[in-house]
């Protein structure tokens, strides 16, 4: 007989999913998406195929919970960084040097590393549509949270730049395309471009 949720104390449900990220982060820098399986994450957790799904329905959701708390690390990044800054004394300059930091210090996180276009395609297919949803709905707010904190042109859509932000994330994952030795400055004009239609 399976074990019902109620088998499990609070205590013991926050370690088990603390471990499922743990053990899920290294699989996913490892392995990537499609190589990542329940039964590897089971048996270094050490709990029944069974509990698994108690707590995650499928392994992508369990990876993109993954995910999202490398984001949302990123995401203080930003707001710390931007908060440091004067708003009346902010140049396109300084804030395309802060956020081309903060994108390469993305972009060498080892669980984001490793998502190229097709890992990302994979895990965002697996999805239920909502989930989706929720985080680019999340992002909007990032940017108008964001956009609250700078001096920024009237009339700048955060949905728009929301996506923006995620399309030069997205650039990051393309490095070997873009060609090493231009990628850096090809990464800075698309953001430095992205600021001066902000500021």
């Amino acid at each position: 007989m399976a074990c019902l949720p109620k088998c499990y104390s609070d205590q013991e449900r926050a370690y088990i999913v603390k471990r499922l990220k743990e053990e899920a982060a290294k699989c996913l820098s490892q392995y990537g998406v499609r190589h990542t399986t329940v039964d590897e994450l089971v048996k270094r957790v050490k709990i029944p195929k069974g509990t698994f799904y108690l707590f995650y329905k499928s392994k992508e959701l369990l990876l993109f919970d993954v995910i999202l708390e490398q984001h949302e690390l990123i995401e203080q990044e930003i707001f710390q960084a931007v908060s440091s800054i004067e708003p009346d004394r902010l140049t396109a300059d300084q804030l395309t040097d802060m956020l081309l930091r903060i994108y390469t210090i993305a972009a060498e996180a080892p669980v984001l590393r490793m998502l190229n276009s097709d890992e990302v395609e994979i895990l965002a297919r697996k999805l239920p549509e909502d989930v989706v949803e929720a985080h680019l709905g999340h992002d909007s707010t990032m940017s108008e949270k964001l956009l609250s904190m700078l001096p920024v042109k009237t009339g700048v859509d955060a949905k728009a730049l929301g996506a923006a932000f995620r399309a030069i994330y997205m650039a990051t994952l393309h490095k070997e395309e873009i060609g090493e030795p231009y990628y850096e400055g090809a990464l800075r004009y698309l953001i430095r471009g992205l600021v001066v239609q902000l500021l």
